[in-house]
């Protein structure tokens, strides 16, 4: 015992007196217990008061004395029969405790060993032997001596089955609280398995337990020692549960700890092999952001924003998925172009020079962005124009954007909205979907470097919408001057301003567009080239393409304007210029084809040369027929590649008045013949007309080319023409062509696609045309050298069409209508 380690009796537990340092356990054997039964207890015993334990009847522990009347009891009854009384205090702060501040019930104890200390206190080893009860104090100074009782120990008879399995349980948690508590060295199991005596046992795991002083007291208390191993043992239960709970704890925690530790260790293996290869360390990465951050020219908001969200990437393992979508979106936000802008250029001269050499015509277009020009010139800032151009495939609606951008010397961004189903093509995606990506507005803003681009929305009538969200409703707040100034997309999750953008929107129809985006852009009309503007777009921009595209200079092959003429009128028929530079692809690649196989060829192509290379000609232009037949009209039609000339035809047969329309004509063409007749009914005086003609013959009208639809109201003065003709046998005014709508009461109305119409009338070799009054204004837009060799006749009234159309003179063999 002299070599173990003896500890203060105010942290006392089982772990602490049996740790590793410990060289014995002291065992009490069954031959002991008898020896100690048959000491008597003495009448009078000097009481010591512990603090902070319990000493139960068979165990041995150590303890401090440093009170005086503790050390003055402890060395006077060490020199005599080493027996004294002990007994637990109720409060442990009580200096000199009395009768009152002490238990009743104690333990016999033996001194085994006094050792005097260093500091002063002495250290004494004590073992119990039996209980006692204090029945009166009779000394209370220097020590406490009171007269005792011994309190008999019912111990249960012949090994009761209940007992013995009480006991069982005892020992086996016993062993198991040794197993799980990390702070009991494993000898202890052998010390419990190694204990024969029952009363020991029960006494030993008692003295031991982590309980506090009150509760190991109530154990002392209990006279049968059945009673006080049951006691025990739910205390014992109760220990092993919170025993396994917080190991089971430590064990979680201890995984977690394990795997933030492998992973730390991982990356800092993977942050050195990075570094010896010349990669970048996360650290440094996310120092090159904060510095690339300070060069940004953004505002108080998106600073907050970046500092943020990159205090968020420096906090993140950068092993973990999350890491990427946040690199990226910091990624996103350091190379938008906040507030940065390109300088216009303010040379209207050399504006004008760039929109002349890349486009011929447009007219309106150009004087609309030269307009635009001047204004930034003079003002110095002012709100970029959203612009629609609207016409026929082909006619240069989408290059147009590049040389704007070129004129304005900013850069060039385009984007294709035909097919677009999906509201986040525009808007973007939410950055927490997988694969979350802007939308295409702030893509392009991205790769133009630049606030202010030039930004071609093309084929915007093309856009759907599903299931995905309206997409055109999203346009909405891109196109108005009013909203963009803070633009909202889903993953930048920030607003961007998009005012000093110039939006050019391109449509081949407007009425696919919807109402409210239509009424946000400017709307520019883009009509067909004539035939002389094909031809000089040929030969100044189409050719010299082609040319360089093959391999080949202007000195492997010449046309001139005939033969341009002839490809134009003879091989195509659009408003635009696709299928004419398809064609003279096919002309150069015959010049290419000849010099590669080394065969002779005519560098001057002349127009039999054309036909020997594109095949005879299967286009004719729309030709004029002549007035002798009554009741055949020219009319002025609007289709999608341009305008074109059609022909109204009447005739009467005997009958009973009917009125038969042919020709594949819609509901509204068919309306207006019905409204002629009428009209004719109504007025038959004012046109020479009988009453008999028309009850006495039935009335065929029919438009030629039955395949091709054609509807709309602007054939209304023909078709009255062509039956008042019919009706009157009367000559039309030769090359005479017309459009216009009609009512009832014999008003012209007017009607669209003017220069269209005007085009091909003089296409047609027709030299007067009838329009409504109100159309004057469509005629003056039109160019004077487009004009040139027309007479316009403008009027209000059927009766002035009539007047105008028909020559007195009746046709030959002319028919007698009865």
């Amino acid at each position: 015992m002299s070599k173990s380690k003896f500890i203060n009796i105010d942290t006392l537990s089982l772990q602490n007196i049996l740790d590793e340092d410990s060289e014995l356990i002291p065992l009490m054997t069954p031959e002991d217990e008898e020896e100690i039964k048959k000491e008597n207890v003495p009448e009078i015993l000097p009481i010591l008061p512990l603090r902070n334990t319990v000493l139960f009847p068979g165990v041995v522990i150590p303890i401090t004395a440093g009170r005086d009347q503790s050390i003055k009891l402890i060395k006077e009854a060490n020199k005599g029969n080493k027996t004294i009384g002990v007994v637990s205090q109720k409060n442990e702060a009580t200096e000199n405790p009395g009768i009152d501040d002490i238990y009743t019930v104690g333990t016999v104890a033996r001194i085994l060993k006094m050792l005097k200390m260093p500091d002063g206190n002495t250290m004494v080893v004590l073992q119990g032997k039996k209980r006692f009860e204090i029945e009166n104090l009779i000394q209370e100074k220097p020590y406490l001596k009171a007269k005792v009782k011994e309190l008999v120990e019912d111990i249960p008879k012949n090994k009761e089955k209940e007992f013995v399995a009480i006991m069982d349980s005892v020992k086996d948690i016993s062993l198991r609280i040794i197993k799980e508590n990390p702070n009991i060295p494993t000898e202890a199991s052998f010390a419990i398995k190694n204990i024969q005596s029952d009363s020991f046992l029960v006494n030993f795991v008692s003295s031991n337990l982590n309980l506090d002083t009150a509760a190991k007291q109530d154990l002392l208390n209990i006279n049968s020692l059945k009673k006080r191993a049951l006691a025990t043992l739910k205390k014992m239960n109760k220990e092993l549960q919170r025993l396994e709970l917080s190991n089971d704890i430590q064990s979680k925690v201890r995984e977690d700890m394990d795997q933030q530790q492998r992973e730390y260790y991982l990356h800092q293996q993977m942050k050195t092999i990075q570094e010896e290869l010349g990669g970048v360390s996360h650290d440094e990465e996310i120092e090159e952001m904060r510095t690339l951050a300070k060069s940004k020219k953004w505002n108080k908001e998106v600073a907050q924003l970046f500092e943020k969200e990159i205090g968020r990437l420096q906090r993140m393992n950068p092993q973990v998925a999350e890491y990427s979508i946040q690199r990226n979106y910091l990624d996103l936000i350091l190379e938008l172009p906040w507030d940065e802008y390109s300088k216009d250029k303010f040379d209207l001269k050399r504006a004008q020079k760039i929109l002349d050499r890349d486009h011929y015509g447009l007219e309106k277009v150009k004087e609309r962005i030269i307009e635009h020009l001047a204004v930034l010139k003079l003002k110095g800032d002012m709100k970029s124009p959203i612009i629609c151009l609207y016409g026929p495939p082909g006619v240069g609606k989408t290059s147009l954007g590049k040389s704007v951008a070129e004129s304005l010397g900013r850069k060039y961004v385009r984007i294709s909205l035909g097919g677009l189903r999906d509201e986040a093509e525009i808007r973007g995606h939410r950055k927490t979907y997988i694969g979350a990506l802007p939308g295409r507005i702030i893509q392009s803003i991205k790769k133009a470097e630049t606030s202010n681009p030039v930004f071609v929305l093309d084929e915007i009538d093309k856009i759907g919408s599903s299931h995905g969200g309206d997409p055109s409703s999203a346009m909405l707040e891109v196109l108005d001057p009013e909203q963009n100034t803070d633009f909202y997309d889903n993953y930048l999750e920030i607003g961007y301003d998009l005012s000093k953008v110039m939006f050019i929107a391109t449509a081949n129809t407007l009425s696919s567009i919807p109402w409210a985006l239509r009424d946000r852009m400017e709307i520019i009309h883009v009509s067909g080239y004539t035939i002389e503007e094909k031809v000089e777009i040929a030969k100044r921009h189409l050719l010299p393409k082609l040319l360089k595209e093959h391999g080949l200079t202007s000195d492997h092959i010449k046309l001139g304007k005939a033969q341009f003429e002839k490809i134009v009128t003879g091989y195509t028929r659009e408003s635009g210029v696709r299928g004419l530079e398809k064609k003279l692809a096919k002309v150069v690649r015959y010049a290419a084809k000849s010099i590669a196989m080394e065969e002779e060829y005519n560098i001057k192509i002349s127009t039999n040369d054309v036909e020997v290379i594109l095949g005879p000609s299967h286009l004719e232009r729309d030709k004029y027929e002549n007035n002798e037949i009554a009741g055949v009209v020219t009319g002025l039609a609007w289709t999608s590649v341009g305008g074109d000339i059609l022909f109204i035809e009447s005739i009467l047969s005997k009958g009973k008045g009917s009125l038969s329309i042919t020709g594949n004509l819609g509901k509204v063409m068919k309306e207006s013949a019905t409204i002629a007749l009428e009209y004719i009914k109504a007025n038959l005086d004012n046109f020479g007309i009988k009453y008999e003609t028309i009850i006495n013959n039935n009335i065929h009208i029919h438009v030629p080319e039955g395949a091709t639809p054609k509807d709309g109201p602007s054939a209304g003065i023909t078709m009255l023409t062509s039956l008042v003709s019919s009706f009157t046998q009367r000559k039309i005014k030769a090359k005479l062509a017309m459009t216009g709508e009609i009512t009832l009461r014999g008003k012209v109305l007017p009607v669209g696609g003017i220069k269209e119409k005007i085009l091909a009338a003089k296409r047609a070799n027709i030299k007067e045309i009838i329009l409504c009054e109100e159309n004057k204004k469509d005629i003056d837009d039109i160019s004077p050298k487009y004009l040139k060799g027309l007479t316009f006749h403008y009027v209000n009234e059927m009766k002035e069409v009539i007047d105008i159309a028909l020559l007195k003179q009746k046709v030959k063999n002319a028919k007698k209508l009865g």
